[in-house]
């Protein structure tokens, strides 16, 4: 293991690009993923507890319905997944790379003693396996 290298998932997190709160629009949470370049994104109450989380997959639906319908989106609290998979800080990244391999799940929200302090994705994941050799 190269020595400057660590297995700490803080060490490779990324800061979080976007977030939204349960009335955020639709369109404009599917804006700001694409505007990022994101897969998702926690969702927030007022006092920045994760009370959900926004993926691609969850809004693809609105895309569907949308298209066929012209109909408007709606909220992200509606559409929101309220199962939300998380990560410590300070936990081995192979804590996230199970959850990866286990579940649909390409982006973890971080916590550090219960707060949101960053996001890990899959690649993040792949990223420090990699470096470590």
């Amino acid at each position: 293991m190269n020595a400057s290298s660590t297995l700490i998932i803080k060490d490779h997190m990324r800061e979080v690009m976007v977030s939204f709160t349960p009335e955020t629009a639709v369109l404009r949470a599917v804006d700001q993923l694409l505007e990022q370049e994101v897969s998702g994104a926690p969702v927030l109450d007022q006092l920045g507890n994760i009370v959900g989380f926004l993926s691609e997959r969850d809004v693809m639906a609105v895309a569907l319905d949308s298209g066929y319908y012209d109909d408007p989106a709606g909220k992200v609290g509606t559409l929101m997944s309220t199962t939300i998979h998380t990560v410590d800080a300070e936990d081995s990244i192979v804590a996230a790379a199970r959850i990866f391999r286990d579940t649909p799940v390409k982006t973890l929200p971080v916590l550090k003693d219960s707060r949101l302090v960053g996001m890990i994705t899959r690649r993040d994941v792949l990223r420090a396996f990699v470096r470590q050799r």
